[in-house]
């Protein structure tokens, strides 16, 4: 292990993209930014820009790890920190009924569905007695639309 430094590195830095990308799923980016430099040094070993000594190895770990975490932190944090907006289609979506009163953007508008109470909103204006569908769900709002009859 001590006299193959080139090849040693090489088995610890997959090691390390290993447990990274499978087992922590680049959460921690610790071990990635570590890995890579692992491999990078053992290349720059196997091709003879370094001495292959402990010394040199080590100050040329450091060194690309160091640049490699003030490169690429900042675009994977966002990478990491990025929400996946998807919609979930659930029973709600396809849920349609008649409104009691005119929907107004402006005004409070209630419905009770499972015994819960939903507020209702609407990006234009509906009138009473019209069949209207949810389209758009969010923590205690039902958002929606009118049913195009047309297509009936």
């Amino acid at each position: 292990m001590f006299s193959n430094i080139s090849q040693t590195l090489l088995v610890l830095g997959l090691l390390a993209l290993i447990i990274e990308v499978l087992i922590l799923g680049c959460s921690t980016l610790v071990l990635l930014f570590f890995g890579i430099a692992m491999l990078l040094t053992s290349g720059l070993i196997y091709i003879g820009i370094i001495d292959a000594n402990w010394i040199s190895t080590l100050s040329t770990l450091a060194i690309i790890t160091l640049l490699l975490t003030i490169a690429l932190w900042k675009p994977f944090k966002k990478l990491q920190n990025k929400p996946a907006k998807t919609d979930v289609n659930t029973d709600f979506a396809v849920i349609t009924f008649k409104l009691e009163k005119d929907l107004l953007p402006s005004e409070r508008y209630t419905f009770n569905y499972s015994g819960i109470q939903w507020l209702i909103k609407a990006d234009t204006t509906i009138a009473k007695d019209v069949t209207v569908k949810v389209v758009k769900k969010e923590v205690g709002v039902f958002w929606v639309e009118p049913v195009d009859n047309s297509m009936r």
